[in-house]
Formats: C-alpha cells, sequence, structure tokens
C-alpha cells in the first residue's frame, strides 16, 4: 500500500526547474524572509553562471520554464484563494517567514503569493532585466503601490509634466489629498529643470514614460537616473509604451512598471499591471505589516496569469509588426503634409535617442499621434477612419491588434487641466493611434487616404507641416519659460 501511494505521489509531482536552474531566469525566491515576505529574485546562496541576457527575446527564451502539474507542456492553474497545511505549527512557520514558496513550496493566501502569478512575474522580470517582478491587477494599481511605498507620507515627486492622465490625478490630486504627497511636474527633457525641482532629502521618486503619453517624447533614461541617484531618489519608468523596444533598467531604472493590459496583453480582453525591480523592493511590498501590495491587495487572478504567460512569448514578434506598420504610417502620413509624431521618423528630436536607447531589431513601437489642429478635424477624421473606412475603432487603450485611435485631450489626457496640457503639447487635435497589425498594409493605407479625401474642407497646403510636426515635443519656448509653475506643482522650495 505504502509502495503505491509512493508511486501516486510521484505522478503528480510537478516537474521543477527543468531550464534556468542555475542563473538569470530562474526566478528563485531567496531565504531572506521578513515576516512572511519572500524576495522574488535569483538565489542569493548559488554563483550567477548564466550572463543576464540583452535581447529580450532572448532572455524570454532562457526563463524557466513552468510544466504543468501532470508533466503538461503549459503550467497549471493554481485557481486556489488559500492553501492548507497538514500541521498546526506549519501556518504559525509560514506566517512567520521561516517557510514559503521558496521553503518548501508552501504558501498561505493568493493575496500574498500564487504560484501561477509568480511564474508570470518571473516572465516579466527575465523581458525587463530585472532581479524580480510582482504582477498586479491592472496598470494603475502598479503605479499606485510603487509610489505609495517608495514615497510615503508627505513625501516628494518630481515627475514629467506629460503623463498618462490618470497618472497625472494620482499624483496631482489623490495622492496630496491622501497621503500629503507633494509632486512638481517638468520639462523631464530639461535637464536643468529637473535637477531645480529635485530636492535632496525630500525627493523619494523622479517619475517618467519611457515614451510620454501621449506626445512620444522619449525619456532620456541614464540623465534622469543620474540625477535622481545623486539626490537619493529612485527612478521610476512606465514602459507601456515601449515592452520589448525599450528596457528602461538596463538604462539606469530602478523600477518598471507597466500596464500588461496593452501591448503585453495584445488582445483588450485583460486588465493587468507589473512591477519589476529589485527583489529587496518586492521583499518591502509584500511585508505582511508594511507592504503596499499585501495590504492593499491589488492581487492578479491565476487565470489572468496563466493566459499572459501563452501570450508574452510572441510578445517580440508582435512588437516588431506594430513597429514596422507604425512606421510606415507616419512615413506616409507626413510625405501628405500631415503633423505626426513618431519617433522613429528621422526629424524626430529624439530619433538619435531613441536608436541609441532601444533594443536592436524591434523598431521604435506602435504609437503614433498624428495633428489635426482641432478637435472638430480629429473627430470627423476618427470618424471617417471607423464609420466609413473600417480602417480601425475609436477607442482608448493600445496595443490591440486592430488600430486603436483617440483624440487624448479630450480622453485619456482629459484629467489634466487644459493649462497644463497646452504646456505639455498635447493639443486639441492630436489623435493618438495605437497601430494594429491585422489585414494588409496597403489595404489599411488605401482606407486611410479615403477616409482623408472625405474631410470637409480638405486639409490645409503641408506648407510648413515638417516644422510643425515636432512643435508639441519643445516645451523650451521663452514664453513657456516664463510662466510660473504655480498651476503645475503643489510642492515649493523652501
Amino acid at each position: 500500500m505504502a509502495q503505491a501511494m509512493a508511486a501516486a505521489s510521484e505522478l503528480v509531482t510537478p516537474l521543477k526547474r527543468p531550464f534556468g536552474s542555475d542563473g538569470f531566469g530562474d526566478g528563485n525566491i531567496s531565504s531572506s524572509s521578513i515576516n512572511g515576505s519572500v524576495a522574488l529574485g535569483a538565489d542569493d546562496e548559488k554563483p550567477k553562471t548564466r550572463r543576464r541576457e540583452a535581447d529580450p527575446a532572448a532572455a524570454l527564451a532562457a526563463a524557466r520554464h513552468e510544466f504543468g502539474e501532470h508533466g503538461g507542456v503549459n503550467m497549471s492553474i493554481e485557481a486556489s484563494a488559500t492553501f492548507t497545511v497538514m500541521e498546526p505549527d506549519t501556518m504559525r512557520r509560514l506566517f512567520a517567514g521561516e517557510l514559503g514558496p521558496d521553503r518548501g513550496d508552501m504558501y498561505i493566501y493568493s493575496r500574498h503569493f500564487n504560484p501561477t502569478v509568480l511564474a508570470l512575474g518571473r516572465q516579466m522580470a527575465a523581458l525587463e532585466g530585472t532581479e524580480a517582478a510582482y504582477c498586479t491587477a491592472s496598470g494603475m494599481s502598479a503605479i499606485s503601490a510603487v509610489l505609495m511605498q517608495l514615497v510615503g507620507a508627505g513625501g516628494h515627486v518630481v515627475a514629467s509634466r506629460c503623463l498618462y492622465g490618470g497618472t497625472h490625478a494620482l499624483l496631482s490630486r489623490f495622492l496630496p489629498r491622501a497621503s500629503g504627497v507633494r509632486a512638481t511636474f517638468v520639462d523631464a527633457d530639461d535637464e536643468a529643470a529637473v535637477r531645480a525641482a529635485v530636492v535632496p532629502g525630500e525627493t523619494r521618486v523622479v517619475y517618467v514614460e519611457t515614451m510620454s503619453n501621449p506626445t512620444l517624447a522619449v525619456a532620456d533614461v541614464p540623465m534622469l537616473a543620474r540625477v535622481a541617484h545623486e539626490a537619493g531618489a529612485k527612478l521610476v519608468v512606465d514602459n507601456t509604451f515601449t515592452p520589448v523596444v525599450v528596457s528602461p533598467a538596463r538604462l539606469g531604472a530602478d523600477v518598471v512598471v507597466h500596464s500588461v493590459s496593452k501591448f503585453i496583453s495584445g488582445g483588450a480582453d485583460i486588465i493587468a499591471g507589473a512591477i519589476c525591480g529589485p527583489a529587496s523592493l518586492v521583499n518591502e511590498m509584500m511585508d505582511l505589516q508594511e507592504g503596499a501590495l499585501m495590504l492593499l491587495g491589488p492581487t492578479m487572478n491565476a487565470k489572468v496569469a496563466f493566459e499572459l504567460a501563452e501570450r508574452l512569448p510572441h510578445l517580440p514578434l508582435r512588437m516588431q509588426e506594430h513597429s514596422r506598420r507604425a512606421l510606415a504610417f507616419a512615413s506616409r502620413m507626413q510625405r501628405l503634409g500631415l503633423r505626426v509624431l513618431y519617433p522613429g521618423l528621422p526629424d524626430h528630436p529624439h530619433h538619435a535617442r531613441l536608436a541609441a536607447a532601444a533594443n536592436p531589431g524591434y523598431g521604435s513601437g506602435g504609437m503614433l499621434c498624428v495633428d489635426m489642429g482641432t478637435e472638430d478635424r480629429a473627430n470627423r477624421l476618427m470618424h471617417h477612419l471607423q464609420n466609413t473606412t473600417q480602417f480601425g475603432l475609436m477607442a482608448v487603450s493600445l496595443g490591440y491588434y486592430e488600430t486603436l485611435m483617440s483624440c487624448s485631450g479630450s480622453s485619456t489626457s482629459s484629467e489634466i487641466p487644459p493649462e497644463d496640457r497646452a504646456r505639455a503639447g498635447i493639443s486639441p487635435g492630436l489623435v493618438r493611434m495605437s497601430v494594429g497589425y491585422n489585414g494588409t498594409l496597403e489595404q489599411r493605407w488605401a482606407q486611410f487616404e479615403r477616409a482623408l479625401a472625405l474631410m470637409q474642407p480638405p486639409l490645409p497646403s503641408p506648407t510648413a507641416a515638417a516644422a510643425a510636426a515636432t512643435a508639441l515635443l519643445h516645451h523650451k519656448a521663452a514664453a513657456d519659460r516664463d510662466v510660473p509653475d504655480a498651476g503645475n506643482s503643489n510642492h515649493r522650495k523652501h
């Protein structure tokens, strides 16, 4: 009987660490547990014999593969909210941090750790080249948790003037009201302005997006990291627009956040987020008594984690096609005299910066903007593109296989006050496009040209359009410098 039970036990034992068990990408959980929190990085006691892959696709391929419980090629979904123990003292030891995912492969509760969600976190850490990653229920929950953990009550943040509207509202309204956080918004491309805004000993975080939403300015991550670190602050970078294309952690970012709902998901059917950074930060955020992730509870569902883990391997291929289409459309739109913002265009002011920062082979990303001058013209163009020619869909979000388009000033940037939108370069007629890859390129371009031809009155002459195409990215005009920052900051130096 005992032999039969042992044999049965072998049949259901999960296959453990078949790949990546000797270094980067294995995702072992270290034994430095405090109050039940554990580090989600490489095993500190093992020598790291595998070099960290610089190419995201190679890093994903090298990451530890999770087999299913019975040897299936896909990992199992651990859908349980709570986990049983065989002895009463085991529960005490779990809460004391003596046991856990890294010690005995044991779990307490899925708000703390879940095996399927941890497996996705290992993939995200490999993708971004960080020591650890933790996946959350949404991108905003990832951003909120990181800022609350790093900044604390009454802390100071220096943030890019041009951000996703929800992040701007979080920093300018919610966190100041909820915890006294002070935020100063600056032109993140101006090193002098960033340095002037940073207060040594008070500024806890410098926050930017790799490509600003929606104007597609490319952050100078090495410069921002240098300024932040000299002041004892952390650089947090939102890489939602450019997964695979840019790896901010390799350029100096301390923490990388994602709305996984976008390009990483690719299906416009999942809401999720991720925090990628040092194991020590994930440890801190999962602390049972003081961790923002543990106590706020933005828990990812295990079924969602499974679906995302299945999609990550083909993310590099998808991003290549998003980028290819976006560059083709941007080039053709510009030749028609349209005012186009796309960092892949040679005359974009940050073209060289992106070329230096980007991972080779993935292009310049799948986002572009076309400025129609007025909101009315933007809306009429989008109406024809969706309802007349079926070029794309009027919808927020990005990363879908269909092209998605929205007028940023009246949608995803509407939380930003009008005067701040103007200073950030978000014009009323700016149409943001997430370029999809469904259909053929020529088919979609013909649809775009037809919609353009239906515009009444016709488009203005392309005179001076090339110069105007970069105007939204230049926030250094003398008039702008003369405007006091009173409306852009709730922090004042003394």
